[in-house]
């Protein structure tokens, strides 16, 4: 860029230099490292409005850090995940009209302000505060509020619920779990497919249909889909700690355990709380998924269960301990084999599915 510099006396080359400058923010003298456009012949100084600026809001930006006040960002950030504009938001907080919008576009905001603000980060509290407080803002508007802290609640539990997922299962890929660090979306996606496939789906054969679905894509693809690790019981392979899945599941409105009592004894089903999930499960999943659904439609519980035990052998690994995936080909066929662990040793038992 070149300037007039009236100490040169012409047209000069100019530079940016950084420089130590004192500027006064709210009675405060704050230190900053301004950036200055200077003649490169004799350092004269120019004005330059956007170096200045940014000076400006850098010596802000240090005021805020200082009193631990929120920047303009945040405070925008705020109001925009209640839905709110900036005049709802200043007649819900009765504050002046032009209030938020000074804020978010830069004038420090005062310390009263900004405790009210940090208050109201927490969707909770902001409930607290529409029943606690008389506000202005009318009923229609209020009820759009009530709604959207509903959805935010649950947008929250979602997220808590994913932390302490991946806290228990998340393990470090390896066999045991195809290879796959456990995704609770992708688990979701599949309790839903085969929900939706097969109304009243007894829970037994939907603990049966993930297994063989996980095992025939890891298979195929040297991966498995969800994640999940498996572990033999009486009844046959299912998830680990598969009741903490489904009191999830519930929890966040996936799916639930319907009891159904019909002479004399008790049938889980399964069913669902929420539509398919688009755009979570790939392609060549689904087709697997559908595979096995059609392999097995018209299998129930007993059928399913008894399946598995004639595949396995009679020498199971009666611990519940992981079992390790091993895949093979006979053949031509498209055959899985799995490999029991067993404490330090593995007493490996091979069984096929024919698909």
């Amino acid at each position: 860029m070149k300037k007039f510099c009236e100490v040169c006396g012409k047209i000069v080359e100019t530079q940016i230099i950084s420089k130590q400058e004192i500027y006064n923010v709210c009675g405060e003298n704050i230190e900053v490292c301004a950036q200055i456009l200077v003649c490169a012949h004799c350092q004269e100084e120019f004005y330059c409005e956007e170096l200045d600026n940014a000076t400006l809001t850098a010596a802000y930006n240090q005021y805020r850090r200082n009193h631990k006040l929120l920047f303009p960002e945040e405070i925008k950030k705020i109001r925009e995940m209640y839905g709110l504009s900036q005049r709802s938001f200043a007649q819900l907080l009765n504050w002046g009209d032009k209030t938020v919008h000074r804020y978010e576009n830069g004038a420090i905001q005062d310390k009263v302000h900004n405790s009210l603000l940090l208050f109201l980060q927490n969707p909770e509290n902001m409930r607290n505060y529409l029943s606690d407080n008389e506000i202005i803002i009318d009923e229609k508007q209020k009820n759009k509020l009530l709604k959207t802290l509903d959805q935010l609640n649950d947008q929250s539990q979602s997220s808590q619920a994913k932390k302490m997922t991946n806290l228990i299962f998340n393990k470090k890929p390896s066999i045991e779990n195809g290879f796959k660090a456990f995704d609770y979306e992708k688990f979701c996606a599949m309790v839903l497919f085969f929900t939706h496939q097969c109304p009243g789906l007894p829970k037994v054969k939907l603990l049966k249909l993930l297994n063989y679905s996980d095992m025939l894509f890891y298979k195929e693809n040297g991966i498995s889909i969800s994640g999940t690790r498996y572990i033999h019981l009486p009844y046959g392979p299912v998830p680990q700690d598969f009741d903490l899945l489904f009191g999830l599941l519930t929890t966040n409105h996936i799916a639930h355990v319907h009891v159904v009592y019909k002479n004399g004894y008790e049938k889980h089903q399964v069913i669902p709380d929420h539509k398919l999930m688009d755009g979570v499960l790939s392609d060549r999943e689904i087709k697997v998924l559908e595979r096995i659904n059609e392999k097995f439609a018209a299998f129930g519980s007993v059928e399913i269960s008894n399946y598995s035990h004639n595949e396995v052998g009679l020498s199971l690994d009666k611990t519940g301990r992981s079992h390790l995936l091993r895949l093979c080909k006979r053949d031509g066929s498209q055959r899985i084999l799995i490999s029991f662990k067993k404490g330090l040793s593995c007493c490996r038992q091979a069984f096929f599915i024919q698909l």
